[in-house]
């Protein structure tokens, strides 16, 4: 019997739960270009009664050329409290793909202070699955106050990130795919250059999640242990635009590793510069 994982609640959990008026329940979902989906679209054909849609591409820090930057604390508080979300509620987050963009609502949350964030298991896919009931159309919002704690020690700038490439001084843990990590497949978005950061360290975020589910926590520490981390380890995680290197921070948290950090810039401020230091090969 694998150990229960704190970040994660059922279906059944949630269903039991839809009319608290304490729960808010978040869809998170956001896709790759080459996924051909539409999070929002998608929402709005279906989604888990009485949940809002988080538009990963619009919150965020306008200010900022990079793909879904982190918003502001006071931007990110005035955008959900509009969307009914109060920082004292418990929220529960899902996307459609099972477990691909959720990781990243989840950090969000959290950086920004909020103490009971969880991970629907298995997402709407195993929602449907389960033949729970759906609706469609946008649901109806009523503004809460979410006030902000910002935790900045869990972000990593491009600065502070340069420093710790040049002295090697942190596990830097990249959640892109294997090949895009070792430059033999392109990066998705055009001028990337391909390969990783000096010394980094290829933990693919699909090999987190099997079937749209967070692998067992036995299971993931296993495949953390084999990458190199341990319990007292300094970790940055990173990945193509700040997504999936969420789904290591949530791989992490569940083992017990608690204090990493993420790069928001990733790949995309990193492989788009042309001053940055760049490796291909494993």
């Amino acid at each position: 019997m694998s150990r229960p994982n704190p970040f994660l609640v059922s279906t059944d959990w949630l269903f039991a739960r839809l009319d608290d008026p304490d729960i808010s329940i978040v869809d998170a979902s956001w896709y790759l270009p080459a996924m051909k989906r539409d999070g929002k679209a998608e929402y709005d054909e279906q989604h888990i009664p009485g949940a809002v849609f988080f538009d990963i591409d619009a919150i965020t820090d306008p200010a900022s050329s990079l793909p879904h930057t982190l918003a502001t604390p006071e931007r990110f508080a005035a955008e959900v409290g509009k969307l009914g979300i109060s920082h004292e509620d418990t929220i529960v987050v899902y996307d459609g793909a099972g477990l691909f963009s959720a990781a990243r609502v989840w950090w969000n949350f959290r950086v920004m202070g909020a103490a009971k964030v969880v991970i629907l298991d298995g997402g709407l896919p195993e929602w449907i699955a389960n033949r729970l009931p759906i609706e469609s159309g946008q649901a109806p919002t009523y503004p809460k106050l979410f006030a902000p704690l910002f935790d900045k020690q869990r972000v990593v700038s491009f600065d502070e990130m340069t420093g710790i490439v040049a002295g090697n001084s942190a596990l830097v843990a990249d959640a892109r795919p294997h090949g895009r990590f070792t430059g033999e497949e392109p990066e998705p978005r055009e001028g990337m250059r391909s390969g990783h950061m000096p010394g980094a360290t290829s933990i693919p975020a699909g090999s987190l999640v099997e079937n749209g589910r967070l692998l067992p926590i036995e299971a993931l520490e296993s495949i953390l242990k084999e990458a190199g981390v341990s319990q007292d380890s300094d970790i940055i995680t990173t990945c193509g635009s700040g997504v999936t290197a969420a789904t290591i921070t949530l791989a992490l948290e569940s083992t017990g590793v608690s204090d990493s950090r993420l790069y928001d810039g990733s790949w995309s401020e990193w492989g788009g510069r042309d001053d940055t230091p760049v490796v291909t090969g494993a």
